[in-house]
């Protein structure tokens, strides 16, 4: 058998590309994409993109040449996620929400060739233009990318800004060009900057292979059936949508653009196109649940929401039912893609509500397209017991990790340490297999001894009715060394005030439902928490301020201190002794 080689006949290098040439036969007629008034079918789409790909010949676009995009959901960003590798090249969607010297910083690192730039961005895009062209980067010989700019579809602006405007280049291209052939299937496809949540951004670049496996990998694991109509609630700068800007022709589906994410938007769209699917970060929850009135519109058929980017509180799953939304949990990292997918299971149908909502909470288990998934001690690099309480970190191995980082042999070899990709991320392995993170590995709380995972006491947290964000830190403390700090955002009440709830309501209401240790030692209100360009809560901000806290609570005497802090070690390890005993 082993004399049976590869050929032409046995043997295609996997691509996502495929996926565009197969809609074009399959569903050549259906939607492929609507923005407002403007729609497009199959056919349409794939007669656009070899267009595209002819005319950036122009700009001697060849193979793992950078084409960057500046721009929000709209079609044109759909369209040169095809476009730019079937011209030879590697598309780099850029965050929309980064600043200046961000940009800039990306544009150099990634030395891109044609920066496309919506109308609405022009402003930052000329600002990191302008830095691209100080004195520092002319002394480094940078080549500054082509500027093309992408005027809106539906209704030109008119706008001028670069050398040409996106449709020009449409129109100019031949229907009829041959794409460019992918030989390799490890050839990049995509490169992608991480948010810089832990350090400074990184290019990750994903393969051909990757994305073709980690597309199908999550449409299986989120049972997405052919056709499917989704809304472009997740931003496709976002690991390239989590790869359903690849995966969504795989499926034939109809892609909803949104220039904005505002509840207004989201609900016309949902209503007016009858969504089926749509993927966000929680934070877009809070969105839809505080729409106004007028803004919502009645959700007819169930909307199904793939969430991740950070971990969901149980009672905000809850309050998303009612209107409409079921939502499945996946985990996963700009190395990876959507690598974990909380896949539901019969037997939890009869399950109460509430529980259900905890078992959604949790990440899952790995995609198909994953070959390993475990959560180890990466000292003994051995594997924690499936008990859902003992904490390691969490280890990724298959063909849809990154290819590695670009420019940074280092960064990459650190982070394939030991034949695993480590993600940085804390979590427990439950009994059925499925895991649940706890934490970033540096925001656990380590508390007399005792592991506290922030995310379990955000948790609790956002039970509170009017909690809408939460973010937990450590602070110093006095006796345990670290304990936990709170800062939250208050929702308005009915008189439209917020200083009504106090630190002393919270902490009551936390020592209802968590051991006393594990209970905010201070509660910290502000208006909204840091977040990064991708709407992650920057935690690095919040324990800078934490360190100079003081502990709330206040002991009387130094006999009762010590009285309180006998009950609380005996908590501890009543507490320690109940868990040694479990994994015996």
């Amino acid at each position: 058998m082993d004399q049976l080689p590869k050929c032409d006949a046995n043997y295609v290098p996997l691509t996502p590309i495929n996926f565009l040439k197969r809609a074009a036969k399959v569903y050549g007629n259906r939607h492929s994409v609507v923005y407002e008034g403007i729609h497009f079918t199959w056919q349409q789409t794939y007669e656009r993109c070899l267009c595209l790909a002819d005319s950036l010949r122009s700009f001697d676009i060849s193979k793992n040449d950078v084409v960057s995009v500046l721009a929000p959901n709209i079609p044109a960003l759909y369209e040169m996620h095809f476009a730019v590798p079937m011209a030879g090249g590697v598309i780099n969607a850029i965050n929309t929400r980064l600043n200046p010297n961000h940009v800039a910083t990306i544009l150099r690192h990634s030395e891109a060739k044609v920066f496309f730039v919506d109308y609405q961005f022009v402003p930052l895009a000329r600002q990191a233009l302008q830095i691209l062209m100080s004195s520092e980067s002319i002394s480094s010989k940078l080549v500054l990318p082509s500027v093309v700019l992408i005027d809106d579809i539906e209704s030109p602006t008119g706008a001028i800004f670069g050398e040409w405007e996106y449709e020009q280049l449409v129109r100019k291209g031949d229907p009829g060009h041959i794409p460019f052939e992918v030989q390799d299937e490890w050839d990049p496809i995509a490169l992608n900057y991480t948010s810089g949540t832990t350090s400074e951004p990184k290019g990750v670049v994903y393969s051909h292979r990757g994305v073709f496996l980690g597309s199908l990998g999550v449409i299986i694991g989120w049972e997405m059936a052919s056709e499917p109509v989704y809304m472009w609630s997740l931003p496709m700068f976002h690991c390239n949508g989590w790869t359903f800007a690849w995966g969504i022709a795989a499926r034939g589906g109809t892609n909803v653009c949104l220039r904005n994410t505002t509840a207004k938007d989201m609900y016309r769209n949902i209503a007016q196109h009858r969504v089926t699917h749509m993927c966000c970060a929680p934070i877009v929850f809070n969105i839809l649940l505080d729409a106004k009135q007028e803004e919502r519109r009645e959700i007819t058929s169930p909307v199904q929401i793939l969430v991740g980017g950070a971990p969901p509180p149980a009672s905000l799953l809850e309050k998303m039912k009612p209107l409409g939304f079921h939502v499945t949990h996946s985990y996963g990292l700009t190395e990876v893609g959507p690598a974990l997918v909380c896949e539901w299971q019969a037997k939890w149908n009869n399950l109460p509500s509430q529980d259900q909502s905890k078992i959604m909470a949790r990440q899952g288990i790995n995609s198909v397209a994953l070959a390993h998934m475990d959560v180890k001690d990466l000292n003994t690099m051995i594997g924690v017991p499936w008990d859902g309480k003992t904490m390691g970190e969490i280890v990724l191995k298959g063909s849809t990790v990154m290819k590695g980082y670009f420019k940074d042999p280092k960064a990459t070899a650190k982070a394939f340490k030991n034949g695993w990709f480590a993600t940085g991320d804390i979590g427990v392995i439950h009994p059925d297999g499925y895991l649940e993170i706890k934490d970033r590995s540096k925001d656990v709380i380590i508390s007399g001894g005792e592991n506290i995972s922030s995310v379990e006491l955000e948790s609790v947290l956002y039970s509170h009715p009017r909690v809408l964000e939460a973010a937990v830190v450590a602070m110093p403390h006095p006796v345990w060394g670290e304990s936990p700090c709170a800062f939250l955002a208050i929702k308005k009440n009915s008189d439209g005030k917020s200083n009504d709830l106090k630190e002393a309501d919270i902490i009551a209401y936390c020592r209802k439902k968590l051991p006393r240790y594990m209970v905010p030692k201070k509660v910290e209100f502000i208006p909204e928490l840091p977040k990064t360009s991708t709407g992650k809560i920057q935690k690095f901000q919040l324990r800078d301020l934490a360190r100079n806290f003081v502990v709330s609570e206040t002991f009387p005497s130094k006999n009762t201190a010590q009285v309180n802090a006998n009950t609380e070690m005996q908590g501890r390890q009543a507490l320690t002794s109940r868990v040694a005993s479990s994994r015996l």
